[in-house]
């Protein structure tokens, strides 16, 4: 069973039952990179280009301050420009284009709080997040947003940085990652392993006042101490094998013409704990936007978090890698996707039947 839909994940969220979801594997988008273009604009002449401002207006930074002091920002639009041509109001409810740091983590809290609720009891979040640099331009003109190396490329359009935001400086490392990774554990998250992705083909950086980018942060999740965790599926071969180990002494031993095991108590190792630093080259899908997972990124999350059979869930699918992979290995999968462009893309790699986000048909009719 494949389950895809074309919507807000936070409206495709609501209709999930509780305890329904065994694992979910996502990324979210980054906040500041790149405007998906899934707005829409209000009033004005209707025959206007529509042009957006390079200014935030102070109504606009001063709603989005008392939207952030009074907690309310899922589900409200929450990036708003104005035409200079025609007046008309740019709204657009898309995750990334928070005015604040603040007011995205506040909104990614939000979403994975229903996560955890339908999550099983013994299921986990496996959390992809990049992170970026702030730039802030006084004079008010809109300022690209540079990219600490994601997998995604530099953003043809990136939202504006017009506005001052308290306690980052110019040049300064915004840290997102590690922000949304300690809001979710003050919101009931075990925050449980921080898991480096080491990208051996790293974008190139014409910085030459710090390193060089090559990694991004997967945050391992439980909604709670015990949860489901699968070791053995996802052991690493031992690239030097070492022979046997006593138990006794703790001693390797090897006798150079094969394996000679000891008397007593004695164990061959081929295999080790998985760790925490995974190596895995970029591989774009050509056809797909420019957020495309790798799918030997998804696999361990799948394997480890789940049983065949067991359903998975992304809530920002983008190309459909985590579906894909879900589908190779036996899960079940629950998919949603803002942008109605990636319809096709989906389609291609995973021939299934896709329907917009419909209130009036929760998602739960058609998973049992």
């Amino acid at each position: 069973m494949i389950d895809i839909h074309i919507g807000d994940c936070r409206d495709v969220l609501k209709n999930l039952s509780d305890k329904s979801v065994n694992c979910c594997v996502t990324s979210p988008p980054y906040w500041g990179l790149r405007d998906y273009q899934t707005g829409t604009w209000e009033g004005g002449d209707p025959n206007c280009p529509h042009m957006r401002t390079t200014k935030i207006s102070k109504d606009t930074v001063t709603g989005h301050k008392a939207m952030h002091e009074q907690g309310n920002v899922v589900g409200d639009a929450i990036y708003r420009s104005k035409c200079p041509k025609c007046g008309a109001v740019r709204k657009d409810s898309q995750l990334g284009l928070e005015e604040t740091p603040s007011q995205f983590v506040n909104n990614l809290v939000q979403v994975f709080r229903e996560v955890r609720r339908v999550l099983r009891d013994d299921g986990t979040l496996w959390l992809n997040l990049g992170d970026s640099y702030y730039n802030y331009r006084a004079d008010g003109k809109q300022v690209k947003q540079t990219v600490a190396n994601t997998r995604q490329d530099f953003p043809e359009s990136s939202p504006h940085r017009a506005n001052r935001i308290e306690g980052l400086k110019q040049k300064d490392l915004i840290g997102i990652p590690w922000r949304v990774a300690f809001a979710l554990q003050s919101d009931g998250w075990y925050l449980r392993q921080d898991i480096i992705w080491h990208k051996p083909n790293p974008m190139p950086e014409s910085v030459k006042d710090r390193c060089t980018k090559s990694h991004e942060y997967i945050f391992l999740f439980s909604k709670n101490k015990k949860y489901y965790y699968d070791n053995e599926a996802i052991k690493e071969p031992v690239k030097q094998d070492w022979g046997t180990r006593n138990r006794a002494n703790g001693k390797y031993h090897n006798s150079g013409s094969g394996l000679q095991p000891h008397s007593g108590l004695t164990k061959s190792y081929t295999t080790k704990n998985k760790r925490s630093v995974w190596s895995i080259t970029n591989k774009p899908y050509k056809h797909a936007h420019f957020a495309t997972f790798p799918p030997d990124l998804i696999i361990p999350p799948i394997l480890a978090g789940s049983k065949k059979g067991d359903i998975v869930l992304d809530p920002f699918m983008g190309s459909g890698t985590t579906g894909m992979v879900a589908k190779q290995h036996g899960r079940y999968f629950i998919g949603c996707e803002l942008h109605a462009d990636y319809k096709e893309l989906i389609r291609q790699r995973m021939p299934v039947e896709i329907s917009s986000q419909d209130i009036e048909n929760p998602l739960t009719d058609m998973l049992y």
